[in-house]
C-alpha cells in the first residue's frame, strides 16, 4: 500500500493577511512543521496549490482557486500517475499533524472528525472527485465528504487550525509555556 502525503497549500489566506505557509512558528515556516508531521506516515510528500522550496508540488486541478477540493483532486491525479494507492492530506496551517489511519481494507475514505483536511483518501475515488468537480457548483469539503461516503474517525491528538496571526501567536505562546515546564 503506497501512500502519498499531500499538503494542501493553495488557499488565499485572507483571514491571515499574508502567506500562512511561510508564517514562522518556533523559528521555522508553518508548512515545514506540517511536512515533518506527515513524512513518517507516507512514502512521498508533495505540496499542492503552490511551490515550496525542497518539495515537489502540483497545481490545483482542474482549476486554481477551487479550494481544498481542487487540491485533493490534484493529489489524486498525481497519485494515479505515480502508482500510489491512497493519499494522506493535511492543510498547511494545522499543527500538530495527528497519526492518520493505515492500511484501509476497503475503499472508504476517512477524515479526522472536526477537521476534514486531515484525511486518508483511496485513489480509487479519483474519478468520482474529478466528475464531482466538473459537474458541481458546490465546492465544499463537507459536500464531498457526504458524496464520497467518507467516514469521520476520532483523533487522540489535539490540533490547532492557525487561521489568523493572533491564533499563531497564541499557539506559539502556549508551546513556549509547555517547553518551559
Amino acid at each position: 500500500m503506497r501512500r502519498l502525503g499531500a499538503i494542501i497549500a493553495g488557499g488565499k489566506a485572507t483571514r491571515f493577511g499574508s502567506d500562512k505557509a511561510a508564517a514562522v512558528l518556533n523559528g521555522r515556516p508553518l508548512i515545514e512543521h506540517v511536512a515533518d508531521g506527515l513524512r513518517d506516515q507516507v512514502d512521498k510528500l508533495i505540496v499542492v496549490g503552490r511551490a515550496w522550496p525542497g518539495m515537489d508540488w502540483v497545481e490545483d486541478t482542474p482549476f486554481a482557486d477551487m479550494g481544498p477540493l481542487g487540491g485533493l483532486n490534484a493529489a489524486f491525479q498525481y497519485a494515479l500517475q505515480n502508482g500510489f494507492d491512497e493519499i494522506v492530506t493535511a492543510g498547511c496551517d494545522v499543527v500538530p499533524v495527528p497519526e492518520l489511519p493505515r492500511n484501509m481494507a476497503d475503499e472508504h475514505a476517512v477524515y479526522i472528525g472536526g477537521h476534514y483536511l486531515f484525511g486518508v483518501w483511496p485513489v480509487a475515488l479519483a474519478p468520482l472527485l474529478d466528475r464531482h468537480l466538473r459537474h458541481q457548483d458546490d465546492l465544499s469539503m463537507r459536500r464531498w465528504i457526504t458524496f464520497s461516503g467518507a467516514q469521520a474517525v476520532a483523533s487522540s491528538s489535539a490540533f490547532h487550525n492557525l487561521n489568523t496571526p493572533l491564533e499563531l501567536a497564541q499557539y506559539a505562546a502556549q508551546q513556549s509555556q509547555i517547553s518551559i515546564r
